[in-house]
């Protein structure tokens, strides 16, 4: 069943049938003819997919994404970051770099993050004199740490689908998506250094200061997103519904940028994209059901067994597959359909579920900037009107940082689990 769900699905895809509905599709085909389950099984378990109230932080967390894209928060997060590090050579190019990783602890979306700041930041990377080329490449890879810093929407789907704690999984992944930030940061400097660009602003403690304060009420979005979840005074879910009212009340009574007219266009806007993601949830939950049924987990636990009893050895095995998966399919059907299969296999040879989930959602978001599929990537030809081949043929040296940093995170798994362990005490 494994095998003829698998067939069928690369077959539907390939004759352009969108991803959740050749997943869908190839599960109750082979449920009508190749199973004894009855065929409303296939929309019991659909159901079952969305009567949880843990995705419902998905809708949420993306709406509010959007209304801070939307609200002008990016402007004064880009000034705060201006002024945080923008003196150090290399100057505006620090300043992508740690603007995305402030907008990713916001909104938790690649694409609004290379949609919005990247859009503003090769703005002014070029305006300062750096190539076009390189200003694009290091927003797009910058984008990719939304994905990874939480509250990361890639994150909460991963840990959904494999019975993590999303708190921890959102802690978990904070300090790799900073240390992949501060790497970009290095090699931008010295890039910088080599190449002779690089424009600098003078530091001022007063600049800083005022921007500061103009981005307080951006800052406290994730503080009380996520604050009251590392806390326990809320849930996730929870967290993310208050997140988005108080980033109305904000955009509407302190940055006034948005007005109350203004909330149905944005919520229907984003109940589409919303859409999108539930529905391969939905869809991939008989395929979950028919792997299980047909053993398929166990067998590719044997499967990664048998090439290794080295933990090591068998992720940097899956540390190649995911990469692969990562390029040619979405990120989010990739996660429904790889955790429930992946998670036991990892499981056997002593990896965490909690390493598991996030070394999963960082390799998986390489997609997101590479070719065939990659959405940011698109998104920045869109942005930039630059022929696609320059900006991957830019972009090169920056999927090569974060391929190093992923060596790294295998090669020390306490980058991700010792803080949880820190905070939660597990």
């Amino acid at each position: 069943m494994s095998a003829a769900i698998i067939l069928l699905f690369l077959i539907l895809m390939f004759l352009g049938v969108p991803i959740a509905t050749s997943l869908g599709l190839a599960s109750v085909i082979v449920m009508a003819t190749k199973s004894t389950l009855p065929l409303n099984m296939a929309a019991q378990s659909m159901f079952t997919a969305m009567n949880s109230f843990i995705m419902v932080a998905v809708p949420l967390f993306i709406l509010c994404g959007s209304l801070m894209d939307e609200g002008g928060i990016a402007d004064r997060i880009y000034d705060l970051a201006e002024a945080l590090v923008g003196w150090i050579y290399g100057g505006l190019g620090h300043v992508s770099v740690v603007v995305n990783m402030l907008f990713a602890g916001m909104s938790g979306s690649s694409v609004a993050a290379i949609a919005s700041i990247g859009k503003m930041s090769i703005n002014a990377l070029e305006k300062k004199g750096y190539p076009k080329d390189y200003a694009t490449a290091i927003n797009l890879s910058g984008s990719m740490l939304a994905s990874v810093i939480p509250p990361s929407i890639l994150m909460i789907n991963a840990a959904a689908t494999g019975n993590v704690s999303i708190g921890q999984a959102l802690l978990a992944g904070l300090i790799p998506g900073i240390i992949i930030g501060i790497i970009f940061m290095v090699y931008n400097y010295f890039y910088c250094r080599r190449h002779g660009i690089g424009d600098r602003v003078k530091f001022s403690g007063k600049k800083l200061g005022k921007a500061f304060v103009r981005a307080i009420p951006a800052l406290l979005t994730p503080i009380i997103l996520l604050g009251g979840v590392y806390t326990g005074v809320y849930t996730p879910t929870e967290g993310a519904a208050i997140a988005v009212v108080y980033t109305m009340i904000v955009s509407v009574y302190v940055f006034k940028t948005l007005k109350w007219t203004d909330m149905p266009r944005i919520i229907i806007k984003n109940a589409r994209s919303t859409g999108t993601i539930l529905f391969v949830a939905i869809a991939a939950k008989p395929a979950s059901v028919l792997f299980e049924i047909d053993g398929l987990p166990s067998r590719v636990a044997q499967g990664i067994a048998g090439i290794s009893d080295n933990r090591i050895v068998i992720l940097f095995v899956l540390y190649a597959f995911l990469i692969v998966v990562g390029m040619f399919m979405d990120a989010t059907a990739a996660i429904f359909i790889l955790v429930p299969i992946l998670l036991p296999a990892c499981q056997a040879v002593g990896v965490s579920p909690l390493f598991f989930t996030v070394f999963l959602v960082i390799t998986l978001s390489f997609g997101l900037i590479t070719p065939p599929v990659g959405v940011c990537l698109y998104a920045a030809e869109n942005v930039t009107g630059l022929p696609l081949e320059r900006i991957i043929k830019a972009s090169i040296p920056w999927i090569l940082l974060i391929a190093i940093s992923l060596c790294i995170f295998i090669l020390f798994p306490q980058i991700i689990e010792a803080p949880v362990a820190l905070v939660f005490g597990t």
